[in-house]
């Protein structure tokens, strides 16, 4: 998926799980990144960092091949 500022997407939880991130940290992601859409504020190389949801929430830095469009 080709990724651009702006976009609306969600994290693909069977790609984040398992990936490098989820084993260098706490792999207990909230679940809002997974259900709610994300706006792609940024990218640099193969991150992008995603604002998630209305309420306050932590913005964060995901690979764009954990990403979807959402739907």
């Amino acid at each position: 998926m080709a990724v651009k500022k702006g976009d609306l997407v969600r994290a693909v939880r069977e790609k984040l799980e398992n990936s490098l991130e989820a084993k260098a940290s706490d792999a207990r992601f909230p679940s809002y990144i997974f259900d709610t859409k994300g706006e792609v504020i940024d990218l640099k190389g193969d991150f992008a960092f995603v604002k998630f949801g209305i309420v306050p929430t932590p913005n964060i830095w995901l690979r764009v091949d954990q990403l979807e469009p959402f739907s």
